[in-house]
């Protein structure tokens, strides 16, 4: 359809897509978020996912380019909603000591997806008439309304998370959902100390969150958002944005034909949901920082000798060389999905405030959409110019990352989402609140008397009960 386009071209196909994502999360996905609620947002999201895709499978004749490029930046508009609207509720509704598990659960399910992506790519080779060189890949993206459509059926029949609805004032029935997800778990009491605690922190943050530049603003946020923004960043620029996109194309440089290596590929992406489901466990027991680190010191050597080898055996002169390098590729996407490829969203999903937290955590996503846009385009201009040792570039890049996160990044490992402010500060509002409420009792009391408190600070208090 697009006549072999050169690598510039493809860069743009590959990188309007993350374009599509930066304006969503600046723009669309947060206040979608905040207005609608976690499951409406994300139910939103696959409208506009869908309809991009839809737009990417009819592209055809004089003007095919310009309507695929539309409906990868559609369809990466919709994916931001999603991408950061289903963690957002995973890490709402989750314990603090099971947190890390459930929300790479959602990892899981997107390396699932890239995996059952690359096995339909493959199976696609088969079909070599003209017909299916015509059809193929649009079937390819028409699969995806497969699993969007119940996704989407489904969403509005599970319970909104409690935070949101403390946000937005509905206390009694924050409270029956939280005693559902808890049943069984612990006792009412401490259910009731848990909703108390919501409470609190939505109230003391709730005059940061009227304004987008409270989170530049205050020092206490603002710390939350450039450490969440740069995390983000660096998860892209380890160079994930190139092997999910190129990796086919990086598997025929080793050697293999065009069929292995797509099928290579899908084997390294199934692979990576092992990989990741491993990673459910190690999350909550060694922490996100070093499962951070640990995951960057293997993908800085995979780097290193998907790089070296080349150089010293080049044109494929070495055949075990080249396995060498195949083995390193699947050993990177063990260390991607042990570090950067869930932990990333884990810890930034979890430290800002109820208040701030869609808003926090789509302009940190914004930081990752950067970074892939940069990668998607220095990658295959950077293979042809400089063949393996552009894998020098993303070995300096994780490398670097590894002592940003032991310095900058404190451990949030077993941490309530209330108290992140013991390890990034509260802000000025939350300090003189803070001190006027405590405990379940008086979470009674808002639900009897939203009137109660508020009369001696300078704005206008507005507890959870009235902001309805």
């Amino acid at each position: 359809m697009l006549d072999n386009p050169q690598a510039g071209t493809k860069g743009i196909i590959t990188g309007i897509y993350y374009l599509g994502t930066f304006l969503s999360y600046i723009f669309l996905s947060h206040p979608l978020s905040d207005w609608m609620g976690r499951r409406f947002a994300a139910l939103s999201g696959i409208v506009i996912l869908v309809f991009g895709a839809v737009l990417q499978a009819t592209s055809h004749g004089w003007s095919a380019l310009a309507t695929m490029i539309l409906g990868r930046f559609i369809s990466g508009m919709g994916v931001a909603v999603v991408s950061t609207s289903v963690p957002l509720y995973q890490t709402e509704v989750s314990p603090a000591n099971k947190r890390g598990h459930f929300v790479t659960m959602n990892h899981v399910g997107f390396i699932a997806g890239l995996a059952l992506g690359l096995w339909v790519g493959y199976l696609m080779t088969y079909w070599t008439s003209p017909t299916g060189h015509y059809y193929g890949w649009r079937v390819s993206i028409f699969l995806e309304l497969i699993p969007a459509l119940p996704f989407a059926v489904g969403l509005p029949w599970i319970p909104e998370t409690p935070r949101w609805l403390v946000e937005n004032g509905r206390l009694e029935q924050a409270r029956a959902t939280l005693r559902w997800l808890r049943q069984g778990l612990v006792p009412d009491a401490e259910v009731d100390d848990e909703l108390a605690s919501i409470v609190k922190n939505v109230d003391a943050y709730y005059t940061s969150s009227t304004s987008w530049l409270s989170l530049f603003r205050e020092p206490a946020l603002f710390a939350r958002l450039w450490r969440a923004a740069a995390l983000q960043f660096m998860a892209t620029m380890c160079g994930a944005t190139a092997m999910k996109y190129y990796l086919p194309s990086l598997l025929k440089a080793l050697g293999l034909e065009t069929r292995l290596a797509l099928m290579a590929g899908a084997v390294e992406m199934t692979l990576k949901i092992g990989f990741t489901v491993l990673e459910m466990f190690l999350i909550d027991r060694f922490g996100r920082r070093k499962c951070l680190v640990a995951g960057c010191v293997v993908m800085s050597v995979a780097m290193m000798i998907n790089g070296a080898l080349p150089i010293a055996y080049p044109n494929n002169s070495n055949k075990a060389a080249d396995v060498i390098c195949i083995a390193f590729i699947f050993i990177y996407a063990l260390g991607y999905s042990l570090g950067f490829g869930p932990a990333s969203w884990v810890y930034n999903t979890e430290i800002f405030p109820t208040a701030v937290r869609a808003r926090g955590l789509n302009f940190a996503a914004s930081g990752g959409s950067v970074g892939s846009i940069i990668v998607s385009h220095v990658w295959p201009v950077g293979r042809a110019a400089l063949g393996s040792k552009v894998y020098f570039i993303f070995m300096v890049v994780n490398i670097i990352c590894i002592p940003i996160l032991v310095i900058f990044y404190p451990e949030t490992k077993g941490v309530a989402l209330e108290d992140m402010d013991e390890l990034f500060g509260k802000v000025r509002v939350a300090h003189r609140i803070e001190a006027e409420r405590d405990g379940p009792e008086d979470t009674e009391r808002l639900l009897q008397d939203p009137q109660a408190l508020g009369q001696d600070i300078e704005e206008p208090y507005r507890d959870a009960a009235t902001r309805a």
